[in-house]
């Protein structure tokens, strides 16, 4: 079962009701059914009224859920012939990307994610999914190869930012992030970027510069996290809820300032709760779009990628 939120404990309430009533039904062996109908129907009219009005805190509380599938569980879901590739041939291997080759709707791709844990000695592996250099360094060797061997590339993205440590910035961690960026410019392949979870910051930009942006429903993207913002901005990481609403991270208003193109629906209360159905849909997402993309020519491809990228964030004239 799926760690509970503050928020879902009404409906956690009456999900133990029903688990109650229907151990209680068999014990017995009392017909309890009208009654175990009610209290399902009032579980979904409850389920939805919550899910149907989350604030932007809770839908980082979401995006940010420990037992949120991650790119690997995706990559398991929805590909076949997964072949790992490691190291960034200049400085070592970084556990929190994660790329190879696999075959998707009967294409080969070249898949590269952020990659969190799922607990806490996983995260620790997985430095919470937050990249070193040589992880971006990594991830540019796959897209270059994928353009060799005109492979289509999907990201993942999944990540509270790029790690911010000395070591990381000694071995230049903006420098590989800022080449990330123009590599995945010039790309002569189709590119589909996944936001699934957290998509924080430079770490998140390294892999965002894709022919189409999807978002998962309760996913998030931003340029800084609510708890950066009310630090830096108010000097009050404490303001963290106040903050996730000014910054404007949720899907729905990542797709109306013009950065995200579509909006994947995930199962009612989030992934965590079917990460199967959420893969099926994701998966059906990702195959309208690559069949899409596969048709345009390698160079006009670029060229429309240039002109999505340059227009987002235009003031017009008023």
């Amino acid at each position: 079962m799926a760690a509970i939120l503050e928020f879902e404990k009404p409906i956690q309430e009456l999900e133990n009701k029903i688990s109650e009533l229907r151990s209680f039904s068999k014990e017995k062996g009392i017909d309890l059914s009208n009654e175990i109908s009610i209290l399902e129907k009032r579980a979904m009219e409850v389920r939805e009224s919550i899910y149907g009005n989350l604030s932007s805190w809770q839908n980082v509380l979401i995006a940010r859920h420990p037992e949120r599938p991650n790119t690997h569980d995706y990559i398991e879901y929805l590909f076949t012939d997964f072949l790992e590739m490691h190291g960034d041939r200049l400085y070592g291997d970084d556990p929190a990307v994660v790329g190879g080759i696999g075959r998707f709707n009967g294409h080969a791709v070249t898949l590269i994610g952020h990659l969190k844990g799922k607990d806490t000695k996983e995260n620790l592996v997985r430095n919470f999914g937050m990249a070193h250099p040589e992880g971006y360094r990594k991830a540019m060797r796959l897209m270059k190869q994928a353009e060799k061997f005109r492979r289509p590339v999907i990201c993942f993205i999944d990540t509270p930012g790029a790690y911010p440590g000395i070591g990381a910035e000694e071995r230049g961690q903006f420098e590989a992030i800022a080449k990330s960026i123009l590599t995945m410019a010039k790309l002569k392949t189709p590119i589909i970027t996944v936001v699934i979870g957290e998509g924080g910051s430079g770490g998140a930009l390294a892999f965002g510069v894709g022919d189409r942006i999807l978002m998962q429903e309760h996913a998030i993207y931003s340029v800084i996290s609510p708890e950066g913002y009310a630090s830096i901005l108010w000097k009050d990481s404490s303001r963290a809820r106040e903050a996730a609403d000014v910054i404007r991270l949720t899907a729905q208003a990542i797709l109306e300032l013009g950065v995200a193109d579509k909006i994947v629906p995930e199962p009612l209360g989030g992934a965590q709760r079917d990460p199967e159905a959420a893969a099926e849909l994701l998966g059906q997402c990702l195959a309208e779009t690559l069949d899409e993309l596969v048709e345009i020519e390698p160079e006009k491809l670029v060229l429309l990628r240039h002109d999505k990228f340059r227009v987002i964030g235009a003031l017009g004239a008023d």
